[in-house]
């Protein structure tokens, strides 16, 4: 695309933009000539997909502003009424983080929705995700949103859509909203009622404080071992997200004496002035709540990410040093203790997971007797693959990605990081009832299920130049699959894109290792990386101390991920 049309293109949207601010923007970028910038923002336009959209806040097709939310929210309202003939009676859900233009946003989307004759079932402040995914099923609606772009940095805001199941949308509901939005009128004739018309004709009704007592009292059933050990010493920090009313509340109800709050990340912010990446798997996210913890000689921390859909926790090791778990421990210890402690004992339980998670709850499961099944990445695969078991008599039991994402039974259909957080606290209380740490636990469902340890490597690769580099790697690998890596022979290749498994397509392959092991490459749905997932199992003679067995697996494993990324230079990664 030439000067001149990235020029026109962006004259048109100026002149069709509704907001006056975004319209600034465009007026400075063509004033000043800059067509680098504009080519940014109008060579493409987010792409609605992995349940809705999420970029960087500014003007143009291809960021995050007014004009595209309500062009989306018509394109779904349209879709809505075609497919959920109720949905006039039944309404949508509308929630939204502490972000950066999240309550205009949500506005915006509540409006929109009014105008398209749906009532707009609105979170008068700021709400966690699991709740607005919560307040589906306790409402009837036909659907929902969430402004939010999770754990991005502070520059993203995003769009995300359930369906009236309570998850987030897949195929063919993602592709027909995407139809919709495509035949959408520009944005300024986009019909919007103002909220005070809205209000006054029963078409946007906030949800009360019932919504959330329900999920409350829901997640709080689903403890375990409630108040086993009420003294534990706890730390929190909510990110500067919009987990920690709820936090607070849920661990008061059960009993936590010690709950500890990150008082700098506590209240919500946007701007998330002490985390330039606001996830808590990135370096330095955790620092504050860790030099908390070591002053108060914590025995967990537990974290959310900013929509508080998402769990760290961190424990005290052999030494009484602080750790953090890996999302693929978390998952490991939460599976095997909800299989091994839910009373009565479900006849079918259920577990899921995804394709790039450790394949250690899939032993587990086996060696428990429980149903196993494993999904592309993406939260929206595990909730609905509950959905569809559950069919067919199975009781899901509990569902985790690696990305620190967990999901206790029924609930939620969705990550939910405060509900996970309870019952891991439980757990850990639990631990200690028996005079055990969560690392001792973690040694004995090892011991006897298998030792696995997991490391990713990510590269990012930006721009059209970018997307290139990993179609190449992505290529390279599908043309000339290697026959072993390293030491270790390749036992079987899946290439998701053909639907390996059963599975939709999806642009992933693995490597099945012999003796167990696998590796799985991916580029990022949201981010212009390609991510390498690697999982090794790990023989442990009998009587050999487990960190032994831990420091070897570990040392094999980087092996593997050297001789791979080796491979991964001769497919057409830059050095």
């Amino acid at each position: 695309m030439d000067a001149t049309e990235v020029r026109r293109r962006a004259e048109a949207w100026r002149q069709a933009d509704p907001d006056p601010q975004t319209a600034a923007e465009l007026t400075e970028l063509l004033e000043r000539n800059d067509v680098d910038a504009l080519a940014d923002r109008f060579a493409g336009s987010l792409e609605f997909g992995t349940a809705g959209l999420r970029g960087v806040i500014g003007a143009g097709p291809n960021r995050m502003n007014r004009a595209v939310v309500r062009r989306t929210t018509a394109g779904l309202a349209r879709y809505l009424r075609q497919h959920v003939p109720d949905v006039a009676q039944r309404g949508v859900v509308v929630g939204r983080d502490g972000r950066r233009m999240s309550r205009e946003f949500a506005e915006d989307v509540a409006c929109v929705l009014a105008a398209e004759g749906i009532p707009a079932l609105v979170f008068p402040d700021v709400s966690p995700t699991p709740l607005t995914a919560f307040a589906v099923l306790q409402q009837k609606a036909a659907a929902a949103v969430m402004v939010t772009a999770s754990h991005n940095p502070p520059e993203y805001n995003g769009y995300k859509v359930y369906w009236e199941n309570g998850a987030q949308i897949i195929p063919p509901h993602d592709k027909g909203i995407a139809a919709e939005i495509d035949r959408v009128e520009p944005a300024n004739r986009v019909r919007l009622l103002s909220p005070e018309e809205a209000k006054a004709k029963g078409l946007w009704r906030e949800l009360g404080p019932k919504v959330g007592e329900a999920y409350l009292r829901a997640i709080l059933a689903e403890r375990r071992n409630p108040g086993a050990a009420p003294e534990l010493r706890i730390v929190y920090t909510a990110m500067h997200g919009v987990g920690g009313r709820w936090v607070e509340e849920a661990f008061s109800r059960a009993g936590f004496r010690h709950l500890g709050k990150v008082a700098a990340q506590h209240e919500p912010d946007g701007a998330f002035p002490t985390v330039r990446f606001p996830n808590p798997e990135e370096p330095g996210a955790m620092d504050l709540a860790l030099a908390q913890a070591e002053r108060e000689g914590a025995e967990l921390v537990l974290a959310n990410d900013p929509d508080a859909d998402r769990l760290a926790a961190g424990v005290r090791d052999l030494n009484g040093g602080l750790r953090m778990l890996s999302g693929n421990e978390v998952g490991v210890l939460l599976g095997h203790y909800l299989l091994t402690q839910t009373q009565p004992p479900p006849e079918r339980p259920l577990v899921v997971t995804t394709i790039v998670s450790s394949p250690q709850l899939g032993e587990i499961a086996r060696d428990l007797g429980a149903l196993y099944d494993e999904q592309l990445t993406g939260f929206k695969w595990i909730a609905n693959a509950a959905l569809r078991r559950e069919q067919d008599g199975a009781r899901f039991v509990f569902g985790y990605e690696e990305a620190l994402g967990y999901t206790i039974g029924r609930v939620v259909r969705d990550k939910d990081g405060i509900g996970a957080a309870l019952v891991f606290a439980d757990l850990a209380g639990w631990c200690k009832s028996r005079g055990t740490t969560v690392l001792g636990y973690l040694e004995e469902i090892q011991r006897r299920h298998g030792l696995f340890v997991a490391k990713q490597v990510n590269f990012t690769f930006k721009g059209a130049e970018g997307a290139q580099t990993i179609a190449r790697i992505m290529d390279g690998f599908r043309a000339a699959p290697p026959k072993a890596i390293g030491a270790l022979e390749v036992k079987n290749a899946l290439d998701y894109r053909e639907g390996a498994r059963g599975l939709p397509s999806s642009n992933v392959i693995a490597y099945e290792l012999e003796g167990g092991s696998r590796i799985t490459l991916r580029p990022s749905g949201t981010e212009p990386k390609i991510k390498y997932y690697f999982d090794l199992k790990e023989p442990v003679a009998s009587g050999e101390a487990m960190e032994t067995a831990r420091a070897r697996a570990l040392e094999r494993l980087e092996a593997c991920v050297q001789a791979f990324l080796a491979l991964a230079k001769e497919r057409g990664q830059p050095a």
